[in-house]
C-alpha cells in the first residue's frame, strides 16, 4: 500500500510539473490557463493526501506493534 502511494505521488508530481510548463504566465486566469492552474492545485492536493495516508499507515503499524 505504501509503495502505491509513492507511485501515485510521483505521477501527481509529474502532472504538476507538466502543467506548470503549459500555463500562460502573462494571463494565468484566462482561457486554458485556468484549467491548468486547477489541475496543478489538484495534483498538489493529491500529493498532500498521499503523504497523510502514508503517515497514518506508519502510525497504524507502530500502534499494532505495541
Amino acid at each position: 500500500m505504501i509503495k502505491l502511494t509513492y507511485i501515485i505521488s510521483i505521477i501527481a508530481f509529474l502532472i504538476v510539473i507538466y502543467n506548470i510548463t503549459i500555463v500562460d504566465w502573462q494571463e494565468p486566469f484566462s482561457g486554458d490557463s485556468i484549467i491548468t492552474l486547477i489541475t496543478i492545485l489538484c495534483g498538489l492536493c493529491c500529493i498532500l493526501i498521499m503523504t497523510i495516508l502514508r503517515k497514518s499507515k506508519k502510525i497504524q503499524q507502530l500502534e499494532n506493534q505495541n
